[in-house]
Formats: C-alpha cells, sequence, structure tokens
C-alpha cells in the first residue's frame, strides 16, 4: 500500500522553549510534556507517527508500515513506571523506516546499546523488565495515543530537546515555526551580548524604563526601543 504524501514533513530542529514561546505569542495551542532524552544535546522534530503500546511489540511494527523518513515515533505506555516497552530492537527497526526520534510515555531499556545506536530516544526512564503480558489493544491504537494528558496524532507535529518535547497543530507548524527561528536568534545575540559584557539591563534600558511617568508595561518598553518580538 502506498504511504499518502501528506504524511511527509520537514521541520527544523529549533530548541523547545523557542517553539513554546511562539505558541504562546501566536495563541497557538502547543501542549508541552517533560521527558528525559537518553542522549543529552540531541534535537529533533518532526510528525508524530502514534501508537498505543498494549504489551507487544506489533503495534510498533504495523505503525513503521505508514511511517515517512522524520517522523517521530509516539508511544503511549500510559506512563508506566513497570517495565521498559522499547528497546534497542525497536529503535533499530525504527531506523529501517527512516523515523527520527521515539518519544515514549514510559519507560525504555537496553540504554547502553540505544546509546551506540544514537537514534534519539526519550522516556520517563530506564526499567529493566520488559512487557510481562500482551493486554486489550484499543482499535484505534495507531490513530491517536495520550501523552502526559495531551491527546496527540498524525495531526501534530513534535519539537524535543532536553527540556522535553512540545507538540503544535500540524497546520500551524509554519507560522510557529517561522517565529521560534525569529526567537531563537534574537536570544542568541542577546546571550551573545550579555557574555560579552552587556547586560539584559543594559540591553533593555532597564533604567529608563523604570524612571518613565508614567511606567508602560515592559513589553510596551521593548517595542519603544525596537526590542520586542512579534506577540
Amino acid at each position: 500500500m502506498a504511504k499518502p504524501r501528506w504524511r511527509t514533513v520537514v521541520l527544523a530542529p529549533l530548541p523547545t522553549a523557542a517553539v513554546a514561546d511562539a505558541c504562546v505569542r501566536l495563541r497557538v495551542p502547543g501542549r508541552g510534556a517533560g521527558f528525559r532524552p537518553v542522549i543529552p544535546g540531541r534535537m529533533v522534530a518532526g510528525r508524530v507517527l502514534p501508537a498505543r503500546h498494549a504489551g507487544s511489540v506489533d503495534i510498533f511494527l504495523e505503525a513503521f508500515q505508514a511511517a515517512h523518513v522524520g517522523d517521530i515515533l509516539v508511544i503511549d505506555n500510559e506512563a508506566r513506571m513497570d517495565e521498559g516497552c522499547i528497546g534497542d530492537l525497536t529503535a533499530l527497526e525504527a531506523m529501517h523506516h527512516g523515523v527520527a526520534a521515539i518519544l515514549v510515555d514510559g519507560c525504555h531499556r537496553d540504554t547502553a546499546a540505544l546509546l551506540d545506536l544514537d537514534l534519539p530516544v526519550w522516556s520517563r526512564g530506564a526499567f529493566p523488565f520488559g512487557p510481562r503480558a500482551p493486554r486489550h489493544r484499543a482499535p484505534d491504537a495507531l490513530s491517536s495515543c495520550d501523552v502526559a494528558g495531551h491527546r496527540v496524532s498524525a495531526q501534530d507535529v513534535v519539537a524535543l530537546d532536553d527540556d522535553g518535547a512540545v507538540f503544535v497543530p500540524a497546520a500551524e507548524a509554519p507560522r510557529v515555526w517561522d517565529l521560534a527561528r525569529r526567537i531563537q536568534t534574537t536570544e542568541a545575540d542577546q546571550a551573545q551580548r550579555a557574555r560579552n559584557d552587556e547586560p539584559l539591563c543594559t540591553q533593555f534600558q532597564v533604567e529608563t524604563y523604570l524612571a518613565a511617568k508614567p511606567r508602560p508595561t515592559f513589553r510596551e518598553h521593548l517595542r519603544k526601543i525596537g526590542k520586542a518580538i512579534e506577540e
């Protein structure tokens, strides 16, 4: 069966903080979740490939049949901390299908092997035992899943880095990523100036702001001095 072309999406990796800030400023319903990366320092973004785990690896093998290069396998394992539902074998298969990363609302195992494979994986932690028995599988287990209390599907994209995950509706991703990129560039410049002995209080003319009568809001002040980012 041919894979539908609409599934393909290309997103530049950006800090989740910048993506989250862009969602807030654009009033886009972004959803965040805190997960730990197996390999710190990695940053990825892509379309959600959802799967609700039910104690058996076949759900992932079936999900991969609809995968496109750059998709991110997002696994709902009900935040369980008593089983590692993916390990190196699932990661290897994900790589064969072009999946860019795996996010597990639950635990992983085979940590050392995952480090060797270099496929980015996020989870709630590690646990040595795998699933002990299959459980009931929902009929829509490959259509959507729940992650940290948020319902996500192939209609969403996800950004991942050391801070965790931010989910964004795919239809809103182009404008969110455009603003997030500008936020990242602006804040990187501010950080570099601060490293070069130009503190934020100087960059933002805080003395002028505090002396103003009547005092504007800080955002109004930033707009006036040309330091605001689109809100």
